[in-house]
């Protein structure tokens, strides 16, 4: 996996980040990730989309697709909690979590915190330690 000072460094580069990682090592990409891709790239437009089955570490067949990890930035979670984030995420992918993803953890940030700065309710801008999941 990408450490956090790559992906923050391609972020700044690219303006766009999208990653995508299987823990069975094999290095493909099987149809239920890419849905869960595509759709969270319609629906949030993100400028980083960090992607994880972790199925081989779950009692599931090889070659599972059912527990995934997000890693999501989007200017879309402005002014949102994190349970309405959730619910954006959840929203997206509704078709696949009725079937046959068992398991989704999901991390959302703004922009602001994904680059560690965020204002406090007087408007002073601090820096945040919020990277990106290990």
């Amino acid at each position: 996996m990408l450490s956090g000072q790559l992906v923050r460094h391609l972020f700044s580069m690219a303006g766009r980040v999208c990653l995508s990682r299987s823990s069975a090592g094999l290095g493909t990409i099987g149809p239920v990730e890419a849905a869960i891709r595509t759709k969270l790239e319609q629906a949030l437009n993100p400028e980083v989309l960090e992607l994880r089955n972790e199925s081989d570490a779950h009692a599931v067949p090889p070659g599972s697709e059912t527990h995934f990890r997000v890693a999501v930035v989007s200017s879309r979670f402005e002014g949102l909690s994190p349970l309405q984030r959730h619910r954006l995420v959840h929203a997206a992918l509704s078709e696949e979590l009725a079937g046959r993803v068992h398991a989704l953890a999901i991390q959302t940030r703004t922009p602001a915190q994904w680059e560690g700065k965020t204002k406090d309710s007087l408007g002073r801008l601090f820096l945040i330690n919020m990277g990106p999941y290990k």
